[in-house]
C-alpha cells in the first residue's frame, strides 16, 4: 500500500490561499494565509520560501486542517491562533473579547504623545470596557508612572485581560462591573484620564455587518439598543463629570459620522472643550474632551 505523502509547504500555502479567497479579497486572503502558515512552520516568510519544498509532519499538517475548517466558517484568523498584535505586543483574545482593531492604536498613540511621563502614581488613567486589556496594557507599557484602573461588565474579558497584563509584565488594576449602573461606576477611583473605546453600534446595523463579526465577536461589546445608541457616551460624561479631576481629559473612539452627536452629548455635561481627531482613512473617529478649570 502506498503511503500517502504530506503536501510541501508551498503546495500547503498554495491551497489554503485558493480556499480562502472564496471567502475574502486578494489582500486578506494573502495576510491569513501569511499567518497561518507561520504558527504552523514557525517560519517568516522567506525562510518558507527556502524551505518550500520540505514537508509538513503529519501533526502539522492536520492542525493546518482544523485552521482551515476553522477560517472556512468565517471564524476570525485572531481566534483561530487565539491571538492578536497591538502595539508591538501579543495579546490573547478569545471569542470573549473583540479583536483590537488599528483605530485603537491611534487612540492609544494620542494618549501617549499627549501625556509625558511623570513621577509615579502621579496620574491616573480610567478604561472603560476593557475587552483583551490592550488599551491600559498599552497605556501601562509605555507610560509606567501612571496608576491605571480598567473595568468591563464580563468576567470572562477581566479574566483574558489580566493574563495580557501578566504576560506582557505590567499592572493593571481590573475590575468587574457593569459601568452603565450608575451605583456600580461609584466604586472607580477619581482620575486624571479617562479612556474608553465603548460599544456604539445600534443593534439593527447586526443584519449588515460581516459574519466574521456578527458570528463570533461578542455582541456585549459591540451593540447597543437602537434608542440610545450613545448610552455609554452619556454614562461616561456622567461618570466624568464627578469623577474627572480639573483639567482632566477623556479620550473616546468614535463610530464613524458621529462626532458632532457625540460632542454635543459631552458638552452637555460641561465639557466645552472639544477636539476631534482623524484616523488614518481621514475618519473623524476620536474624541478628546477637556475639563475646565
Amino acid at each position: 500500500m502506498q503511503i500517502r505523502q504530506q503536501p510541501t509547504i508551498a503546495d500547503a500555502q498554495k491551497i489554503l490561499f485558493a480556499s480562502l479567497q472564496s471567502i475574502y479579497e486578494v489582500r486578506e486572503a494573502s495576510s491569513i494565509t501569511d499567518l497561518i502558515m507561520e504558527k504552523i512552520t514557525g517560519w517568516k516568510k522567506l525562510n518558507r520560501v527556502i524551505n518550500k519544498e520540505t514537508r509538513l509532519s503529519a501533526g502539522k499538517n492536520r492542525l493546518l486542517q482544523k485552521y482551515t475548517k476553522e477560517l472556512m466558517a468565517h471564524k476570525p484568523v485572531q481566534y483561530v491562533l487565539n491571538e492578536a498584535w497591538f502595539f508591538g505586543m501579543k495579546f490573547l483574545v478569545n471569542e470573549a473579547v473583540l479583536i483590537p482593531r488599528p483605530e485603537t492604536e491611534e487612540l492609544v498613540k494620542w494618549i501617549i504623545d499627549e501625556n509625558p511621563k511623570g513621577k509615579p502614581g502621579s496620574v491616573r488613567i480610567v478604561d472603560i470596557g476593557t475587552g483583551s486589556g490592550c488599551i491600559p496594557v498599552a497605556l501601562k507599557k509605555n507610560l509606567p508612572h501612571f496608576e491605571i484602573y480598567s473595568c468591563d461588565a464580563s468576567q470572562a474579558a477581566i479574566e483574558i485581560a489580566r493574563q495580557n497584563a501578566l504576560s506582557n509584565q505590567v499592572e493593571v488594576n481590573f475590575i468587574h462591573l457593569d459601568f452603565l449602573n450608575s451605583s456600580s461606576r461609584k466604586s472607580l477611583p477619581a482620575a486624571d484620564i479617562i479612556v474608553s473605546n465603548p460599544p456604539y453600534i445600534p443593534l439593527k446595523q447586526k443584519t449588515e455587518m460581516s459574519p466574521h463579526i456578527v458570528s463570533y465577536e461578542p455582541h456585549l461589546a459591540l451593540f447597543v439598543a437602537d434608542s440610545d445608541p450613545y448610552v455609554f457616551y452619556r454614562a461616561i460624561a456622567d461618570f466624568a463629570s464627578e469623577q474627572l479631576k480639573p483639567e482632566g481629559k477623556i479620550y473616546a473612539e468614535l463610530p464613524a459620522g458621529s462626532a458632532a452627536d457625540i460632542s454635543g452629548v459631552f458638552q452637555s455635561f460641561g465639557f466645552d472643550s472639544i477636539e476631534i481627531h482623524k484616523d488614518m482613512q481621514g475618519k473623524d473617529r476620536m474624541l478628546k474632551a477637556t475639563r475646565l478649570p
